[in-house]
This record gives structure tokens, sequence and C-alpha cells, in this order.
């Protein structure tokens, strides 16, 4: 019996850290004490059991795992700049502007409400990268207006917390930051490689809505003429757009032309032409110029900010401009700058917003240091032999590696929050994805997706529990028509997500199909040209090797001196060794043309002696 536990230490393990986690102990206690109470059990069935390979002085790496790996982490230093600046935005009630505005504007078609929606849960989710802040704003502010519009509650529940949810896969997302830490890639490529499917989720997102806008046109009705404040103006709002447009290569191809760096001449020109056109709206409703309609000037001053915001942190990330720790830095200065701007910066709203990163920033370092002591002992109980022979066991080679593994965390997101699976899963899993051959970002790209998935999966989605704590459950009053409405029953929201957890599983199977959409990715890299690459081995003999190539076509040399029999120097500055006994062997065929005659006469060598091995100066 003994036997049999040691040899299978490792599935014991694994097992009861999960069921501990499933039944709702903290998740960095868990891990920490499930990593040191088999710690000791490995120690004590290494003398059985060849395969564990635990001894006491292995305790004494932890202090330098978690100053090291953790602490010291650059990477990780993002995490609470992002934080901090999404919970300053929310705090500066950008949602319910964007929302107001955004709402008007899509207002007069059916379904613009979700329209809306949607799109200001993609922008928060650019700006912020939190979902509980996206969701519940959006769950106060558009919801009451949703049902008072009849809109259907379940789809406008779903819509609203689909739509918090892409918070996790838009950049800046803390879940493409915490899957580059785990995955050893750099937070810039997850961002870059993550664009086109999170964009290609928001499209479906919309054309679902599109869809239901034509079957059932009751569910999304438009906003009634009398509700659209704003009025029209999406000509004047057109005209604006345009000028920006001419004002951008305006600058790009006559003002800016001495910089000679296309990146900053980029930046210097979207710039000019943003900031011309801001202005132009700020005096136009100052001094009530009535130039443009007050739908494009709304428009301009409610969404300029944020997506200058955006460009700032992502723009400058993706440009190479900036690490994605110095965007984050950027985006918490700028973040600042608008709300101080609006008027909205309080000393309440900054201790609350600093309480709130610091405890978010805390909970992930306590997860990640319950990790590290939980991976020692599984690595030393062979562990991730154990999981990569059974992950490498499974039919249909990488394919059907990878389709499985969206399977068992779409379960596990079931019920754990993303952090855990991340920190738990994701590390485990790496090693089997390399022996695949499978790119790592790639792979991420897929694990954020599933784990977006995990926030709608009843019955633990956390963007349900995040709505439901917002949504009336009796019956309300609505302040603006007086009339009394029903509440949302917590089925409501089952029902409206499923179309999305739909949506989202095919998404994944889209992007396992084309991986073209993440490993564009590559393309941002600078390729180099062989010919300049130059190999230099250093040594106190002097030996160098020089640039690949180089020569007149004839055999490589390598730039070796040429072997010395008997001490007699070879002539420096040709290409063709000496004289040297050929023992009757042909010469070499390095692959390239015949050698050429040397120019001059070699120097004359002694007879080798055979009966010695030679010697090399």
């Amino acid at each position: 019996m003994i036997d049999l536990i040691a040899h299978n230490l490792a599935p014991i393990m694994f097992t009861t850290v999960m069921l501990m986690l499933l039944l709702g102990y903290p998740v960095a206690f868990t891990l920490a004490a499930g990593g040191l109470i088999y710690f000791v059990l490995g120690v004590e069935f290494s003398t059985i059991s060849s395969e564990i390979r635990l001894f006491w002085p292995l305790l004494q790496s932890h202090p330098d795992r978690i100053y090291g790996g953790i602490m010291s982490n650059e990477t990780l230093l993002s995490i609470p700049f992002f934080t901090l600046m999404g919970i300053i935005l929310e705090r500066s009630r950008m949602a319910e502007d964007l929302l107001d505005t955004i709402g008007q504007l899509f207002g007069p078609i059916r379904g613009g409400l979700a329209y809306a929606v949607i799109l200001v849960g993609a922008l928060l989710g650019a700006t912020t990268g939190v979902v509980a802040a996206s969701v519940m704003a959006m769950g106060l502010i558009s919801l009451p207006i949703m049902l008072r519009y009849n809109y259907n509650a379940p789809l406008a529940t779903g819509t609203i917390a689909a739509s918090g949810t892409l918070a996790q896969i838009v950049p800046p997302s803390l879940v493409l930051i915490v899957m580059a830490d785990q995955l050893g890639r750099s937070v810039g490529d997850m961002y870059v490689g993550a664009l086109y499917p999170a964009l290609l989720i928001i499209a479906t997102y919309c054309a679902y809505i599109f869809v239901i806008s034509l079957i059932k046109p009751q569910w999304v009705p438009a906003l009634p003429k009398e509700a659209r404040t704003l009025g029209d103006g999406v000509t004047s709002l057109l005209v604006m757009i345009a000028l920006g447009t001419g004002l951008y290569f305006l600058g790009r191809s006559f003002l800016f032309t001495g910089i000679q760096s296309p990146e900053w001449q980029l930046v210097a020109g979207l710039a000019f032409s943003v900031t011309t056109v801001y202005i132009l709206a700020l005096v136009n409703r100052g001094m009530n110029l009535n130039l443009i309609s007050r739908l494009a000037q709304q428009v301009i001053i409610v969404m300029v900010p944020p997506l200058a915001l955006i460009f700032l942190v992502l723009g400058t990330i993706f440009l190479g401009i900036a690490t994605p720790t110095e965007g984050g830095a950027m985006g918490a200065t700028g973040a600042l700058i608008i709300s101080a701007a609006k008027g909205r910066l309080s000393f309440a709203v900054l201790k609350n917003a600093l309480d709130a990163s610091t405890r978010l920033s805390a909970f992930v370092m306590m997860i990640l240091i319950g990790a590290r002591v939980f991976g020692l002992t599984f690595y030393g109980i062979n562990g991730n032999v154990w999981i990569e022979d059974l992950m490498l066991a499974l039919p249909g080679g990488e394919y059907g590696f990878l389709i499985v593994v969206t399977i068992i965390v779409f379960i596990l997101g079931c019920f754990l929050d993303f952090f855990e699976i991340a920190f738990i899963m994701v590390p485990l899993l790496v090693p089997v994805a390399e022996s695949h051959g499978i790119d790592l970002v790639w792979f991420g790209i897929i694990l954020g997706i599933n784990l977006q998935t995990s926030f709608l999966t009843p019955p633990f989605g956390f963007s349900l529990f995040y709505l439901r704590s917002v949504a009336p459950e009796g019956q309300w009053k609505d302040k603006v028509t007086g009339h009394t409405r029903p509440g949302i029953k917590t089925l409501d929201i089952y029902k409206g997500v499923l179309p999305f957890i739909v949506i989202q599983f095919l998404m994944i199977m889209v992007v396992i199909a084309f991986p073209g959409l993440v490993m564009h990715y590559k393309g941002t890299a600078g390729t180099a040209d062989p010919s300049t690459i130059q190999i230099q081995v250093p040594s106190g003999g002097g030996l160098s090797l020089p640039p690949l190539g180089s020569g007149t076509g004839t055999a490589p040399s390598f730039g070796l001196p040429p072997p010395s029999f008997g001490g007699q120097p070879a002539t420096p500055g040709t290409s063709v060794a000496p004289a040297a006994p050929s023992l009757g062997l042909p010469p070499p065929d390095f692959g390239g043309a015949q050698a050429p005659a040397p120019a001059a006469p070699a120097p004359a060598s002694k007879t080798p002696d055979l009966s010695q091995p030679p010697a090399f100066n």
C-alpha cells in the first residue's frame, strides 16, 4: 500500500489540492499548505520511490524563488498600474458618459442600446481591464434604460454580462499579463496576438444582436424620438471624422517630416489631428458657435479622452515605444489627468482606488507565492512528468491536446477563478505544449478566451454574480417614467448568457483552426540578415570566426589559421592552408566551389613526422 501511494503521489497531491479549492478554501493558503504537507510526505517516501527527488535542504530555495521570481518580476508590476487606471476611470463616471453618448448615437436603429453596451464594454476593457468594474457600471447605468424601453430581460442581462467580460481578452487585460508571466512570453506579444481575436469576438457579439433584431425585433426596439435628447447630426460627425483624417495626413506629409522615426511621426500626426478636432468641439460648446451638431460635439468630447488613453497605453506598446509596465504607468497617470480635468478626482476617490489596487496586487502576490510552494513539491515528485505523459498520450496530436485542454479549462472555469487556473494549470501544461511544438502565445490566447468564458459559466461565473449584485431582484420603480417594473430573476441572467457562451466556445474553435489570427504578432519582430551575423568565440588563443558568407564564393575557411606542423608558422592573410600531408585522402568538400590556388606561394614546411601528433599553434 505504501509503495502504491509513493508511486502515485503526484496524482494524489493534484486531486487533493483541486478538491480543497472546489470546497472553497482560500487559494493561496490551500496551495501553500498542500505544497508543504506533500513535501514532508515526499521526503519520507523518497527512500521508497526513485521518482521522488525531495530533500530537506530544498526548502531553503523558497526565499530566492519568491523574491527572485515574484517580487522582482517587472511584468507583474504592470498589474497595480492597470488596476489603478481602471478604478480611477470607473470612479470618474466615464462609463456613464460613454453609455449615454453611444446609446444616443445608435438609438435610432433596432438594438442600438445593445450595440452601445457591447462597444462600451470593449472600450472599458481597453481602459480598465477589470471585469467587475465594467459589469457593475453597465448594470447600474444601462440595464434600467434597456428595461425602460422594453428590451427582453434575458437578452439585456446577457449582453451586459458578456460585454463586461471583454476586459479579459481586450488588451490591456490582467489575464494576458498573468498568462504572459506564466508562459514566459512577452506581454507585448500577448497584446498584439490578442488584438484580432478580441475584435472578432466583439464583431460576433454585434452580429448576434443584428440577427436578433431581424428575428425578434420586439426584443430590441429602437429608442423613441423623444428619448434621443441629442437629436440628429451623424452627417456633422462624419465631416469631423473626415477633417481629423485630413489633418493627420497633412501633419505626416508636411508638418512632421523632420521626425526620422516613423513611429514617432505617426504619434505626432495623430496627436495633432485629434487635439485639433477636440479643441474645435470644446470651443464650439463653450462659445455656442453651432458649427457642428450637438450629437457630434458630445461624441467627440466624450470619446476622445478614453480613445487617447487607449492609444497612450496600447499604441505605445504596439509601436515598441514603451514596455507594458511603462504603458501601465502612463495609463494610470493619464487616468488621473482625465479625472481631474472633469473635476471628479477627490481625495476619497484616490484613496479608494489605491486601496483597491493594493488589495488586488496583494491577492495576486499571495496566490503566486502559494503556487511557487505548490510547484516546487509537485515537480519534485515528478508531477510534471505525470501530466506530460498523460497529455502526450491523447490522440490527435497538437489539435487533440488543444481541444482536450479547452474542455478541461472550460469545466474548471465553472468552479474556479481565472487566477487559480492560470497559476496552477498553465505551468503544468506549458511543457506539453512545447513538446507538441505549439506556439505559446497562440496557446495563451486560446486559454485567455477560455478564461473569459469562465466568467459567464454557471453556477460560479463571477460576471453573473457582479450583475446579480446590481440588478433589481424585486419590483422597482422607474424614476423617469414613474412606472413599476418587475425585477430581474437569476434565471433570466443564466438564460441570457447561454448564447454568448456558445459564441465564446465557437471563437475558441476558430482561433484553434486559424492560428494566423494570433501568429501575426511574429510579423512585428525584425528579421536578421544572415550575411551580417558575426560569431565570435572569446578565448585566450585568439580564435575567432569571421562573418558567415564572407569570402569570394570559395570553400569557407572560417578564418582559422592553418595548422602548423613542426612549429612552422602559417602565412597570415591567406585563406589556403600551407602544404600539409594529405595522407592519400581527398581534400575536404564543404559544399562550395573548389578553392582557388593561392596568389602567393605557400611557405615551405618541414616534412612532418607522422609518428608524432601534429602541434597546433
